[in-house]
């Protein structure tokens, strides 16, 4: 439910971590950010609600509260963000509600799964190449397409591998 705050501003009366009338204008905007890279549009405002968590979680009855819509708009898009693996559900011991948290490694693990795509992508541009030739328009460009993707099967794993380290001095910060 959206109340008022002392400055005027609109805020949502919750009893959990409640975001700010900026933080939920921040939480639309990655949200419309994320959809535009292709997440289903509530899955985005679930996701975007659980990263700005102050504990990365949140019930389901806690997230349809700050987004302001029904428990089976909320189900759909954890499930969804479950089986991207983005999401996970756990209980506290003594809890009767289950909480979703914003699996951390998810991110990393996106990219580190994405040589199987960049593989299937290159492949097909070969034989898309052997099918049209090098000395074509269209083969030229599939041929392009293939060393792109080459490229970034090459490139992405030292790319992780710099993000640990990175992480881990920041980590030690």
């Amino acid at each position: 439910m959206i109340g008022r705050a002392d400055d005027g501003s609109d805020v949502i009366e919750s009893s959990g971590d409640v975001p700010t009338a900026d933080g939920l204008r921040f939480l639309e905007r990655f949200a419309l950010i994320m959809s535009e890279s292709g997440y289903p549009r509530m899955a985005a405002r679930v996701l975007a609600a659980l990263l700005i968590a102050d504990d990365g979680r949140r019930t389901a009855a806690e997230l349809a509260d700050v987004l302001q819509v029904g428990p089976s708009a909320v189900s759909g898009a954890v499930k969804y963000l479950m089986r991207v693996g983005m999401v996970t559900r756990e209980r506290d011991p003594g809890e009767r509600r289950d909480r979703y948290r914003v699996d951390q490694a998810a991110w990393y693990r996106a990219a580190a799964s994405s040589d199987e795509v960049f593989r299937r992508f290159e492949e097909g541009a070969r034989d898309g190449v052997e099918v049209l030739g090098t000395d074509t328009p269209a083969g030229a460009r599939m041929d392009e397409t293939r060393r792109f993707f080459a490229f970034l099967r090459s490139e992405v794993p030292q790319l992780l591998h710099k993000w640990n380290e990175v992480n881990a001095r920041s980590a030690r910060e």
